[in-house]
This record gives structure tokens, sequence and C-alpha cells, in this order.
């Protein structure tokens, strides 16, 4: 079990992990020794609250495929129970950081004095540039 809050939490069978040879410059056991992780998680599939789904679903994250499926590769460690935990936790952080909605953001409209400051630097730029032409004698 995954427990994102005291709410919410994932059952172990909808988080798929398969062990697979990490990349890389490896040693006497880089063509033997699985020890690199890869988790898969169905977001549309899964218990999550249809709030959380919507959220992660909507993050420009390239480990979420058009499918809905997130997918993290954990070779971080060298022994596959760690990367096995790593990519667990970085599942976890990624749910936790949906579980807040975006606060909504208030438009504003610059003050008065900055569209002047702004005005001004720009004339003084113009200014500066018409300076820089042939001078004529």
């Amino acid at each position: 079990m995954l427990y994102i809050s005291r709410q919410v939490s994932l059952p172990d069978d909808e988080i798929d992990l398969q062990a697979v040879r990490a990349q890389g410059a490896g040693g006497q056991n880089v063509n033997k020794v699985a020890s690199a992780v890869h988790l898969r998680f169905d977001i549309a599939a899964s218990s999550l609250p249809d709030s959380y789904k919507e959220r992660l679903l909507a993050l420009r994250d390239r480990r979420i495929t058009r499918d809905g499926v997130l997918i993290i590769k954990g070779q971080r460690f060298r022994t596959q129970e760690q990367n096995r935990e790593d990519v667990r936790q970085r599942l976890q952080a990624l749910i936790r950081s949906v579980a807040q909605p975006a606060k909504k953001r208030v438009p504003t409209r610059p003050t008065r004095a900055s569209r002047r400051r702004r005005l001004d630097a720009k004339a003084r730029k113009g200014q500066r540039k018409a300076l820089r032409g042939k001078v004529d004698h």
C-alpha cells in the first residue's frame, strides 16, 4: 500500500513494477543483473479521487503517455530494492504535488508610475539608437 495522505492511498496491485537492465556503463554484472526498475501507473484506471486524476493528466510531463500511463524509471542505485523504493517515493511525491489545487491567479494591472517608467525607458533607448547613425560633417 502506498500512502499519499490520510484519506488517499494506492493499493500495490495498481502499481506495476518491472525490473530491467540499467543503462550506462557497468561492471562485470552489466549484462546479467536487472537492477533498474520501471514503474507503470495507469492514472485513469486507478482508485485515486477524480480531482487528483484530472490534475495528474493535465500535467505537462513527458513521463505520462497519451494513454494516461505514468512511467517512472529508477536506476539511481545499484540494487533493485533501492531503485524500487526510489520510484515508489517519486510516484508518491508526484501525486502529493497535485493534491492541492493551484491557486487562482488574480489579474493585476500595472501602476501608472510603472507604465510611465517603461515608456520613459523606451524613449531613452530609442534616442540612444537614433544617435548611432552616420555623422554628417
